[in-house]
């Protein structure tokens, strides 16, 4: 199949043309500069589900800006964003996947760690002997010094590794049984661990501060604050720390995006890059952590958590990493 775009129609018209009829239709009805899109992979049911999952857009929405863009996911949000049609991208936090997500802090509360154990059947992971198997796997994961669910894997449990130990443990429940994944945070000496756990065991969070000395990072208002800040996480689902942690082709992507949308508008060139600029940064305080509204009290930051506290325990607190395990989703 072959798009063509020409002048010679509506800027969002296109003629569809198939065979030996194509050549003889594209010459009569292009010129120099039109653009001819060979669209050989076909856009199915399943692409248009994906797109809607990430932007909530409709079907037909969906559809067209896969078509426009040649079946590219990112650049069919991006296009669709461009037009108004989707305001922000939806975490795809929807998933039929089972299991439950284990957490324990260890070493006078200055490591953590997180297990995320998958099941296929929600009977499964509310069984007592799913939940035991999980604990021994925390505490396998919080003794072993594995930083990554590879390392873990390959570690030992029982006189074996905890690859071949998840493996029984499947063939025993009848249902494939699998570490998704795996996380540790060690705030060192002069940090603090923050953990949440949902009641549901499908959501954790984990979050590394780090104190001005040992005295302040042991202090009740420092552990608090980690508290507060990784229960905030949970719910409030920040992606980086501060806009240093953000992804440089994802702060180019929102300026575009905030660009077309300004020139949408009609605004002068002028006034395009400052207006865009503040989108962004309007974007960054939705979704960095230190600059979000504190869920608890939305008049205060969770940088002005970490300050009061801070000055509570006698010193300066700062958030160093953090970890947010939801069941089923990357």
């Amino acid at each position: 199949m072959i798009m063509v775009r020409s002048p010679y129609f509506h800027s969002e018209d296109s003629v569809h043309v198939c065979c030996s009829a194509a050549i003889r239709l594209i010459s009569r009805l292009t010129r120099p500069g039109d653009r001819v899109l060979h669209m050989s992979t076909p856009i199915t049911a399943k692409d248009v589900a994906a797109l809607r999952a990430r932007t909530g857009a409709g079907m037909m929405d969906c559809k067209k800006a896969l078509e426009e863009n040649a079946g590219d996911i990112d650049a069919a949000v991006e296009w669709l964003r461009k037009r108004g049609i989707a305001k922000a991208e939806k975490r795809a936090d929807r998933s039929t996947s089972e299991g439950l997500i284990g957490s324990d802090v260890r070493a006078e509360g200055t490591v953590g760690v997180l297990v995320e154990l998958g099941c296929e059947t929600d009977f499964v992971a509310r069984n007592d002997d799913f939940g035991a198997v999980l604990n021994q796997l925390v505490e396998a994961m919080a003794t072993s010094g594995a930083e990554d669910t590879a390392a873990f894997l390959a570690s030992s449990i029982e006189g074996k590794s905890v690859d071949e130990f998840v493996k029984l443990v499947s063939g025993k429940t009848g249902e494939a049984v699998a570490v998704r994944r795996v996380a540790r945070i060690d705030a060192g000496a002069n940090g603090a661990i923050g953990v949440y756990r949902h009641h549901n065991g499908k959501l954790a969070t984990l979050v590394g501060v780090s104190a001005s000395s040992a005295d302040v990072a042991k202090h009740a208002a420092t552990l608090e604050a980690a508290k507060f800040v990784a229960e905030h996480i949970a719910a409030a689902a920040p992606i980086a720390v501060d806009r240093d942690g953000v992804p440089a082709d994802k702060l180019e992507s929102e300026m575009r995006i905030a660009e077309d949308q300004a020139r949408q508008t009609g605004k002068p060139d002028a006034m395009i890059e400052k207006i865009a600029k503040g989108k962004v940064e309007s974007y960054l305080k939705e979704v960095t952590l230190l600059p979000q509204a504190w869920v608890r009290d939305p008049s205060k930051s969770i940088a002005d958590v970490l300050k009061e506290h801070g000055k509570t325990a006698g010193g300066e607190l700062t958030v160093t990493r953090f970890v947010r395990f939801q069941l089923g989703v990357e």
